[in-house]
């Protein structure tokens, strides 16, 4: 009962925050300390999303077909990367640096190109979103891959297990918590590099409405599609959360063990 009751003031906690935000937003907006065409607030947010919910749903499909093919291909080569840098030293001493370099070019500039390179569909979204989700990936895993716990692995080479089974058994397992931080990250940041991709050319998707309500300056349907891209955002992390949860039950047993001492 004790426990039930801290869960539910940590829970209260954490979100009085954003509604005392809010609420002063709110007041704030009411004596026009802001004028509203600069800064609408929540209530006129709340209308703009509601009135112009079904265009918002169409452009969000676009958003997270766009985000899903991205971060489906940076996890595939993140985890291939990742192997091949663990397995060879070379091949690590080779990439890391690439690796460092893709993230200190920032994304902006790199939108103009891919889109005069591949044109204004769906390939240079998918491009950027690889690139800006692929190395969070390929460090976690690399670094859970390297926290191994070495006195097992001798262990198991002591009883001449194979690479692959020392992989298999002891790396990988050790890898997956690395693994869905990284992911964590990745998620936000494939909506997050679908979004930059559109501004700079697209048909569809919530970058382009994004533009277009700017244009009109129509602030309040601006505030409310930045309200959804948070919303997707969070919702994606959260399910990572959940995967991570099904894929590493013992993690519950260890904190539920850990609760009852």
């Amino acid at each position: 009962m004790i426990k039930r009751f801290q869960s539910i003031t940590s829970k209260i906690s954490s979100y009085s925050a954003i509604v005392g935000i809010l609420i002063i937003w709110q007041i704030l907006s009411i004596i026009e300390v802001v004028p509203k065409y600069m800064l609408p607030s929540p209530v006129d947010m709340v209308k703009a999303f509601i009135l112009d919910f079904p265009l918002l749903m169409h452009h969000s499909k676009v958003t997270l077909l766009e985000a899903f093919f991205g971060l489906s291909i940076g996890v595939i080569l993140g985890f291939i990367v990742a192997v091949l840098m663990d397995r060879f030293h070379f091949v690590y001493k080779a990439i890391y640096p690439v690796l460092v370099i893709t993230q200190t070019i920032p994304t902006v500039a790199i939108a103009p190109l891919l889109v005069l390179w591949l044109g204004y569909g769906i390939a240079p979204k998918v491009t950027l979103i690889v690139i800006v989700t692929f190395f969070p990936i390929t460090i976690g895993l690399l670094d859970g891959f390297m926290s191994a716990d070495p006195d097992t692995i001798k262990l198991l080479m002591s009883m001449n297990a194979s690479k692959y089974q020392i992989f298999r058994h002891i790396k990988l397992p050790s890898s997956l918590s690395h693994f869905f931080a990284g992911l964590r990250i990745s998620a936000s940041y494939s909506i997050v590099g679908a979004v930059i991709a559109e501004w700079l050319g697209g048909f569809s998707g919530l970058g382009v409405y994004m533009i277009r309500v700017k244009k009109s300056y129509s602030f309040d349907k601006m505030f409310a599609v930045i309200f959804l891209i948070s919303t997707i955002s969070l919702l994606l992390m959260r399910g990572v959360t959940a995967l991570q949860r099904i894929s590493m039950p013992w993690t519950k047993n260890e904190n539920n063990l850990q609760n009852n001492i």
